[in-house]
């Protein structure tokens, strides 16, 4: 389980957004309104009250800031060592030392404000020590901005580490830069480096996950590491040397035995000597990289007898673990990350290595014997000299002997395939699973065309019986439908109904073409209004020609459709003098008729007309205002749907509303 996790550290604000962040609090979780009636009492504890409520906003957030950033005297000495080489724990102690310095100030600067206004005479006063004490505990954070700016830089790069924990089973790879040690941890692992032929590619440490009989290892990936004093050395090499100083883990100590990552077997060994003091009491592996290129057994004797003196240094730390000193498998071992040959022995080799060194740790603590005294290991001593071999049942072992032939492999047609000369000699034969009655007859060839006939045509023996059947039916068929005519033609009709008939048929079989025409060239016909109609399918005179055929007099129906198509005229207007001369026109209709309307004479909505039900006019009025009354309430309680148009509001009341006056926030 991880026990350090950077990423929750929270956000460090900037001194500008820190008293932001405090001020418009206190003006949202204070009273902001002193009221001409106050006591002068109550004046006091208005303005205390904003004092301390400043203060504690102050204080809970640097208290956030000093609790959340780890105390490097307090943590794994591997992290408290990476932590001074990356950032120099002088300088992150100094500005953890002097948030906490500024939080004490600001505790200070409100107990003597708070002492102050207790004898406020007066509004102006009260104000006044409010003022000035909020505009100390600000000056005292803008004084600390420096600080806070370096711990958010902090914050973000230690958010950026790998999470590594120091106290689980752990492999670590060091060696020269550019000698595959990326490569490795990237086959044996999901993790992802960046792997590029030069020097210094990977800069910070790379954690990967692996499994071995069933526990989980992690993998870490240091950068490459130059031999030179120790006080040369950069920031990215103290890394690896941090790492290999404090972390208990399986060390492998790559080797470019081929030359390629741009130093030679005596630079790699002599690194390998000042820095052997950091494998003490850790299982060591050297590990032979890139033999696809130069084997182990083709170097020269001068770089053979490095190799086997970083062999026997290895061999040291074996023996010191209580190791058998014959036993040199694990020690050295050759592999290309290339071909991947060797990767996993050297993986489990590694992890074998480190779980027998941790076993044996644990067997000599003192916590063992607590363990031991609940475990209870019966050996059986042999009774006599008589050998007891184990008895298998007959069943079982014929069960065991069925298994085995089951699992002998089905030859696929891959296999044959490899078998018969691979892809473009061998040809897969798709008659050989044919239902035959004799297997020899799957090879057969069968023409397609015989004595010029289609062969598929004659294979169903039963063709010929099917198609008088289906010559039968037809004709069937045929028969019933000349039965229907003539039942139609035998029926006595007289001449006018024959002639009909007739008719009805063939304007059927227009229908029927014009219908089958339109259809097919629907999509690119275009649709044509009635009155552009160049064939005049649709005209009163084809129609009066119709109704005549028929035996009906067309003039009403033409005149009719004349008068729908056309406007109707407005009729000239009779003069007003010659009306007033002509009062004795004895029909009401034609008097009216011949009165012009210049306007519409539209009723006033409280006119009474007869019918309604009212008395009169007053009784109409006041049962209109009624009904208007009863309606404003169901309009209230209505809510704005999907269909209602939407009038969006200008100004949201949430941004243009609230305490705060004319001004800008700098005024603070």
């Amino acid at each position: 389980m991880v026990q350090y996790n950077f990423k929750k550290i929270t956000v460090v604000p900037t001194r500008d957004d820190f008293v932001d962040i405090i001020l418009s609090r206190t003006q949202r979780q204070t009273p902001t309104v002193v009221h001409k009636g106050y006591a002068i009492s109550r004046i006091r504890q208005f303005y205390m009250r904003k004092v301390k409520y400043t203060q504690q906003n102050f204080h809970e957030k640097l208290s956030t800031i000093i609790e959340e950033f780890p105390r490097l005297d307090g943590i794994h000495p591997f992290y408290g060592d990476l932590l001074h080489v990356l950032y120099n724990k002088d300088h992150y102690k100094l500005a953890l030392g002097q948030i906490n310095t500024a939080r004490n100030l600001i505790g200070k600067i409100a107990k003597d404000y708070v002492k102050l206004l207790k004898y406020g005479d007066s509004l102006y006063r009260c104000k006044a020590l409010k003022v000035a004490a909020l505009g100390r505990m600000c000056t005292v954070i803008k004084r600390v901005g420096p600080s806070l700016a370096y711990l958010e830089q902090i914050r973000q790069h230690m958010a950026r580490l790998p999470s590594i924990d120091p106290n689980t089973r752990t492999i670590l790879i060091c060696g020269y830069p550019n000698v595959g040690k990326s490569s490795f941890i990237n086959k044996i692992t999901r993790a992802d480096v960046d792997v590029q032929p030069y020097a210094f590619t990977t800069k910070s440490l790379f954690v990967g996950h692996t499994d071995y009989k069933y526990l989980r290892y992690q993998v870490i990936d240091t950068p490459g590491i130059l031999d030179r004093p120790f006080e040369d050395r950069n920031i990215i090499e103290m890394c690896s040397i941090t790492a290999l100083a404090h972390l208990r883990a399986a060390v492998l100590f790559f080797l470019d035995i081929s030359g390629s990552c741009g130093y030679s077997i005596a630079q790699q060994a002599a690194l390998f000597h000042s820095i052997k003091s950091l494998f003490m009491n850790k299982p060591l592996i050297v590990v032979c990289n890139k033999t696809d290129l130069q084997p182990l057994d083709g170097i020269s004797e001068e770089d053979k007898k490095l190799v086997m003196d970083m062999k026997a240094e290895a061999l040291k730390t074996l023996i010191g673990q209580g190791g058998d000193p014959t036993n040199e498998e694990g020690v050295l071992l050759t592999m290309s990350t290339l071909t991947e040959d060797g990767v996993i022995s050297v993986k489990n080799a590694a992890c074998e290595r480190l779980l027998n060194q941790r076993v044996e740790l644990k067997m000599k603590s003192k916590k063992i014997n607590d363990c031991l005294n609940r475990f209870h290991v019966a050996m059986p001593k042999p009774r006599d000299q008589k050998e007891r071999p184990p008895c298998i049942p007959q069943a079982v072992l014929e069960a065991k002997a069925n298994k085995e032939m089951e699992k002998e492999k089905r030859k696929l047609e891959r296999d044959l395939e490899d078998e018969n000369g691979g892809a473009g000699v061998y040809s897969a034969s798709l008659k050989k699973h044919y239902i035959l009655a004799h297997d020899e007859w799957k090879e057969d060839i069968m023409p397609e065309i015989l004595d010029g006939h289609n062969v598929y045509d004659f294979v169903d023996p039963d063709i010929l019986n099917r198609l008088e059947e289906l010559e039968r039916e037809e004709g069937l068929r045929q028969e019933q439908e000349g039965d229907e005519d003539l039942d139609m033609d035998v029926e006595e009709l007289t001449q006018e109904e024959q002639e009909a008939l007739t008719e009805i048929r063939k304007k059927k079989s227009l229908l029927i073409q014009q219908h089958r025409i339109k259809k097919s060239t629907a999509e690119s016909r275009p649709t044509v209004p009635r009155k552009f109609d160049k064939d005049k399918k649709f005209t009163s005179g084809r129609m009066g020609r119709q109704l005549s055929a028929l035996g009906l007099d067309p003039s009403r129906a033409i005149n009719r459709a004349r008068s729908q198509s056309r406007g109707r005229k407005r009729e000239r207007s009779i003069d007003r003098d010659a009306m007033e001369l002509d009062v004795d026109q004895p029909n009401k209709k034609l008097r009216m008729r011949s009165t012009s309307r210049s306007r519409s004479k539209s009723r006033p909505p409280g006119e009474l007309v007869p019918g309604e039900g009212y008395k009169d006019s007053a009784q109409k009025g006041k049962a209109l205002t009624l009904a208007k009354k009863s309606m404003m309430k169901r309009n209230k309680d209505a809510r704005r749907g999907e269909a209602d148009r939407v009038i969006p509001t200008l100004r949201p009341k949430h941004l243009f509303s609230g305490k705060r006056g004319i001004g800008k926030t700098s005024r603070r």
